[in-house]
C-alpha cells in the first residue's frame, strides 16, 4: 500500500497544473542560489530549490535496502547544502545523473553507491532520503536514479549524494552536500555584547538563524535574542540598532530590502516575546556594504550573513 507521502504526492502531482510559475516558468534560478564548487550543473538546468544550513543533519544511504529496510542509512552532521535542478524535455535520467558522477570523480569523490530504482529498494528508499519538497523537486519513487560518494580532503570529510527523476517529462535532480565538523558556539551573552557595544560600538550576533532567502526567525534564535533582551533588562536607558547583513548573493536591492526585514523581523520579537520598549529599538539593513570577510569563499560569506547590535 502506498504510503501518505506517495499518496500526497501523487494528489499534488494531478491538482498542479503544468505550468509552473514563477522561477520555474522564467527559466532561471531561485534567488540567492549558487551551483556547489567543483560540482556545477547538467547544462541547460535551472536550481528550483536552495537551502544551506551552517549545522544541520543529512540523512544518505551507503547501501541498497533489502526487505524495504536501510542497511547502510548515515545520518551525517555539518554544513549541510542542498540544490534541486531542472532540465527541460530531452536530456534521461541516466545522462544526468551519469554527468553528476563524472563531476564527483573529478572533484575526488570515492563512490559509495549508485544504484537505479529496484537496485536501490523503491519506494521505500526515496522515502528515507531528504528531499526539498515539491515543486522544488520532484521524486517519482518508480523511476528514479541515486548516487552517493564520499571525500576526505586536508583531513575534512565531505558526502555527496545525487537523485535524479522525472515529471512531466522534465528530469530533477538534487545535489546533497554535508561537510562534516562540529557546531560553532555562536552565543554571545549579554556581558559579551555589552562590552563590545562599550569598546567597539557594535558586536555581531551569530546566534539569529533565518531560513535562505526569508526573514522569519527560527526558534534556535531564542538563546541569542535572550541575551539580547536581559541585556536592554539591565539597562533601561539603552537604546540600541539593529542591523541586518546579508552576502553578496543576489541583487544590491534585493539583498538590502532582505537585510532589513530581518533586522525588523528581530525588532519584533523583542517587543512581542520579551516586553522591550519599541521606542529602545530602532532598525536597519545594509545588505552586503559592510562586509567582515571575502566573498569570494564560502567561510566569508558565512561571516557576512550576520545582525550586528549598534550604539546609537
Amino acid at each position: 500500500m502506498p504510503s501518505s507521502r506517495t499518496l500526497f504526492g501523487l494528489l499534488l502531482l494531478f491538482a498542479l497544473p503544468l505550468a509552473a510559475t514563477g522561477a520555474f516558468a522564467q527559466g532561471r534560478d531561485v534567488a540567492g542560489a549558487r551551483d556547489y564548487p567543483g560540482i556545477g550543473r547538467f547544462g541547460g538546468s535551472v536550481i528550483t530549490g536552495y537551502q544551506v544550513k551552517d549545522f544541520d543533519a543529512a540523512r544518505m544511504q551507503a547501501a541498497p535496502f533489502k526487505d524495504g529496510q536501510p542497511t547502510g542509512a548515515r545520518r551525517l552532521e555539518g554544513r549541510v547544502i542542498k540544490i534541486a535542478y531542472r532540465s527541460g524535455p530531452g536530456p534521461s535520467i541516466l545522462e544526468v545523473s551519469r554527468n553528476f558522477e563524472t563531476q564527483l570523480a573529478k572533484a575526488g569523490f570515492e563512490t559509495l553507491l549508485a544504484c537505479d530504482t529496484d537496485a536501490c529498494g523503491g519506494i521505500p528508499f526515496t522515502e528515507a532520503v531528504d528531499s526539498l519538497p515539491m515543486p522544488q523537486m520532484w521524486v517519482d519513487g518508480f523511476n528514479y536514479r541515486y548516487v552517493a560518494g564520499r571525500k576526505v580532503e586536508g583531513g575534512r570529510e565531505t558526502y555527496a549524494s545525487v537523485l535524479v527523476s522525472e515529471n512531466n517529462r522534465d528530469i530533477y535532480a538534487q545535489l546533497v552536500v554535508a561537510e562534516l565538523g562540529a557546531m560553532q558556539n555562536k552565543m554571545v551573552d549579554a556581558a559579551a555584547m555589552q562590552k563590545g557595544l562599550g569598546e567597539a560600538g557594535h558586536i555581531a550576533l551569530y546566534g539569529i538563524y533565518f531560513d535562505t532567502d526569508k526573514a522569519v526567525l527560527k526558534p534556535e534564535s531564542q538563546p541569542t535574542l535572550g541575551e539580547i533582551a536581559k541585556l536592554l533588562a539591565g539597562q533601561p536607558q539603552l537604546g540600541v540598532f539593529i542591523v541586518g547583513h546579508t552576502d553578496n548573493q543576489g541583487a544590491y536591492e534585493y539583498n538590502l530590502d532582505l537585510s532589513r526585514r530581518r533586522a525588523e523581523a528581530v525588532a519584533a520579537e523583542l517587543v512581542r516575546a520579551y516586553r522591550i520598549a519599541p521606542q529602545r529599538l530602532r532598525t536597519a539593513g545594509v545588505g552586503f556594504l559592510a562586509p567582515v570577510g571575502t566573498n569570494a569563499t564560502d567561510a566569508g560569506r558565512a561571516l557576512n550573513r550576520r545582525v550586528e547590535l549598534v550604539a546609537p
